[in-house]
């Protein structure tokens, strides 16, 4: 299940993309998987802006733009955590910014010089903020996305991977289906760390386990800036279950999909699941 920024493609884009990822990690663990047995699912068409004449896909965004308290909040939180993560990132509470105050501008013009967040056009790091908002603000937005995950399941599937807001989706999804025979979730560089998103969960047991699931391991690059939190554990489950917290590191590219499936760490969790 792929996060934020996917609009653009489809089903069969990203098993193009996922699969041989997520098959070299299955591989380096030891296991073995076949094309077939990999089904993506897609939801970025829901964000996707209608078409019209002379339309370049994304608004033209700016500043201006970040109009809602969520999407400030979110954007000064990853203001905080590629600060914290990138020496080359002046930190919000910085004396270089004693004149200029800790709002939208700031914090663009501080992301903008991030390894993290290095040639993402401002636009698109609106509508990326904008499109988490919508999944957890919007009801009709959130149920579409659910009804994505429901139709790909069957009762063969036993592990699900969710990346960044995908991680969102699989539990909720998870937690609300707890018959479905999925064995194990991983998920990577996930947001459910942030407690602005945990309070916004639908699912039964918000902070609950996620469903009939028997292991869920949570996959974590340390620079990754969309994980605020890393671990996991202890904001999940409870006492006869826990998430399994671990860290990996994937290089220049802390978010990417690909790094993270490619981990030996993320083919055990896998391979755990079908075994």
């Amino acid at each position: 299940m792929h996060g934020i920024g996917q609009q653009f493609k489809g089903e069969q884009v990203l098993h193009g993309e996922w699969c041989p990822a997520l098959r070299d990690g299955v591989t380096r663990a030891g296991g073995a998987l076949e094309p077939q047995d990999v089904r993506c699912v897609f939801y970025g068409d829901v964000f996707r802006p209608p078409g019209r004449p002379l339309s370049v896909g994304i608004p033209p965004y700016t500043a201006a733009d970040v109009d809602e308290e969520f999407e400030r909040q979110l954007l000064l939180e990853w203001w905080a955590e590629a600060a914290r993560t990138d020496s080359r990132v002046v930190d919000p509470g910085s004396r270089t910014l004693a004149r200029v105050p800790a709002g939208v501008q700031a914090a663009l013009r501080a992301l903008s010089t991030s390894r993290f967040f290095s040639g993402i056009a401002v636009r698109m790091l609106v509508f990326d903020l904008k499109q988490v908002r919508r999944y957890l603000l919007d009801e009709e937005v959130r149920s579409r996305v659910h009804e994505r995950i429901v139709t790909a399941m069957d009762k063969d599937t036993r592990v699900v991977v969710g990346h960044s807001l995908g991680s969102v989706a699989a539990y909720e999804t998870l937690a609300d289906h707890p018959a479905w025979p999925v064995r194990s979730l991983v998920t990577l560089g996930s947001p459910l760390g942030v407690s602005f998103i945990r309070d916004r969960l639908t699912a039964r047991h918000p902070g609950g386990w996620p469903g009939g699931v028997e292991r869920w391991t949570n996959i974590a690059d340390s620079g990754d800036v969309v994980a605020l939190r890393k671990a996991l554990g202890g904001l999940f489950g409870g006492a006869d279950k826990r998430v399994h917290d671990v860290e990996v590191n994937n290089g220049a590219h802390a978010h990417h999909v690909q790094p993270y499936l490619t981990s030996l760490e993320a083919g055990r969790a896998i391979v755990s699941g079908l075994q």
